[in-house]
């Protein structure tokens, strides 16, 4: 006969093991979307199958759920938060090969991003990314980043916003690429990029270690310490208010209800400018 009290912990027992395996599936789902996320983040290569990554940072088992198990999330609707954008089109001009170098590296540079939900100040190290900083510079001297969309936005795993695509969709290239630099900076600690960290994507692929030194225009601008591996060049930092624009930006979230797809908020580049002090 099954007393009162042991069929009280019996119960309990049931209960906390259910818990325990509804929690391991709810990790591994996590995991597997981090993974794809981050393998994913920047964009494809206008005519290639090449995409622009941010690399693969997960470190999980090798587990995956089948895509059948679960229910499709609802997209959010979150308000839009911003701003229309100015009168005016994207460059569609390509250069074809990388300008010459001609910032003064000790110099200090700034690139302000005057958007639709806030103006974006960026404080660029030119002494460690020279080239880095002196592609923005040549870019946005000729009005390149001008009227361009903020194309995507990450909300779970990593937690990025990408923009420097004048074509809006993850292909657009300025048509020549630059080297990887500044890939030991000392801020990126223990695999994480932290919040305010300006860096750009490329297309290295972690697993074949291939697509070093394939940088174009494209960077994405962390808002929450984001766990990547270092092989996206830290070039910038935005400032206090920057940072107060992305928060406005990054809570209302992206249109996938996946943690990954374009931004809710209309996030256009109305200008954008890189000044010497």
């Amino acid at each position: 006969m099954v007393s009162q009290e042991q069929r009280r912990r019996q119960l309990a027992r049931e209960k906390f093991l259910r818990q325990q395996q509804r929690r391991e599936g709810t990790r591994r789902r996590a995991r597997t979307r981090n993974a794809v996320i981050a393998a994913a983040l920047a964009v494809v290569v206008a005519g290639g199958a090449v995409s622009y990554a941010a690399g693969a940072f997960d470190g999980s088992d090798g587990e995956k759920d089948s895509a059948g198990s679960q229910a499709s999330p609802s997209p959010s609707k979150a308000p839009d938060p911003c701003e229309k954008p100015a009168a005016g089109e994207p460059s569609t001009k390509t250069y074809k090969k990388e300008p010459a170098l001609s910032i003064d590296k000790s110099a200090k540079y700034t690139m302000k991003l005057d958007t639709t939900c806030g103006a974006v100040d960026v404080e660029l190290d030119a002494a460690a990314a020279p080239r880095t900083v002196n592609s923005f510079n040549f870019l946005l001297g000729k009005g390149y980043l001008d009227h361009t969309k903020c194309h995507r936005l990450t909300t779970s795993g990593i937690y990025v916003l990408q923009c420097g695509d004048p074509k809006g969709t993850g292909e657009g290239t300025p048509g020549y690429t630059i080297p990887d630099e500044n890939l030991k900076d000392k801020r990126l600690k223990g695999g994480v990029y932290p919040a305010g960290t300006v860096a750009m994507a490329n297309r290295y692929n972690a697993q074949t270690k291939e697509g070093k030194n394939s940088g174009g225009s494209q960077f994405f601008v962390v808002y929450q310490d984001s766990q990547l591996p270092p092989h996206y060049t830290p070039f910038g930092t935005l400032s206090e208010s920057g940072m107060k624009v992305l928060s406005k930006i990054s809570k209302a979230g992206e249109n996938s209800g996946m943690g990954d797809g374009a931004p809710n908020a209309t996030v256009v580049i109305d200008k954008a400018t890189v000044t010497k002090s």
